[in-house]
């Protein structure tokens, strides 16, 4: 593996986890009892677009490695 391909992997690594602490910050919020309901749907679409984009950076990740392994 280059030391680009090795950066790439660790930048997306760090952002995947970052997407992840970010989506279960959002969660904690809306347990919160005290939380309106317009506040809690804009958490929730926030939370998704996390969990979206952690998606995205893990299928990326898959991709990268099947193309190595072939």
């Amino acid at each position: 593996m280059s030391k680009t391909e090795q950066n790439s992997e660790e930048i997306s690594e760090i952002s995947f986890e970052e997407k992840i602490q970010s989506a279960k910050k959002l969660l904690e919020k809306l347990i919160d009892p005290q939380i309106t309901l317009s506040h809690s749907v804009e958490i929730y679409k926030n939370g998704m677009n996390e969990l979206k984009e952690a998606q995205a950076l893990l299928d990326n990740a898959k991709l990268e490695f099947e193309e190595l392994n072939k």
